[in-house]
């Protein structure tokens, strides 16, 4: 008897608590189109290198964003402007340099810093390099168990990382070599 109210006590402690999932993609993708409409020339010319810096989800710990979810992410939201492309004029280097967690909290907020580098494959110019921090909260009212809060708060800080970074493309104007940031 003593065995089975100790395995009923772990199954649900184990449930209550749950397993860490992964960030997923679909929950970071930016569709909303900018303010700002891009610059001509950056239109289907956005090719993106192999992104870099981030980690995999360990069930048994907390809540990552991998490499390939962000790159996912990433791409559809460049595809959705119409910026994407397989072999384009820009190049763009990414790499998630940190994704600064709670360890405990009601309220839960991730910050996620990324550094995008924008180079132009034809006269190899640094057109863009900007590291974006950007932040998301995921509180109780959102999810009751902690491990699903904290996977929300990395799939909003992701979104939010990767929609300043579309708003600040949108500002970049690129005109036959020149560079320039509009404001």
């Amino acid at each position: 008897m003593r065995f089975l109210n100790r395995t009923l006590v772990v199954f649900c402690l184990m449930t209550l608590i749950g397993c860490a999932a992964p960030a997923q993609f679909e929950n970071m993708i930016h569709k909303q189109a900018p303010d700002n409409a891009f610059d001509p020339e950056l239109k289907g010319q956005v090719e993106i290198d192999a992104i870099q810096g981030g980690s995999e989800t360990n069930p048994l710990w907390v809540s990552k964003i991998s490499n390939s979810t962000f790159q996912r992410a990433l791409e559809e939201s460049l595809s959705i402007q119409g910026l994407l492309a397989n072999e384009g004029r820009f190049n763009l280097k990414v790499t998630l340099l940190e994704v600064d967690q709670p360890m405990f909290g009601l309220d839960l907020k991730v910050v996620t810093s990324v550094s995008y580098i924008v180079l132009d494959n034809t006269t190899k110019a640094v057109l863009f390099d900007e590291i974006i921090k950007a932040a998301h909260t995921a509180t109780f009212g959102d999810a009751f168990d902690a491990v699903t809060r904290l996977k929300l708060a990395n799939e909003g800080s992701g979104k939010n990382n990767i929609k300043t970074f579309l708003e600040q493309l949108s500002k970049l104007d690129v005109k036959s070599g020149q560079l320039s940031l509009t404001n």
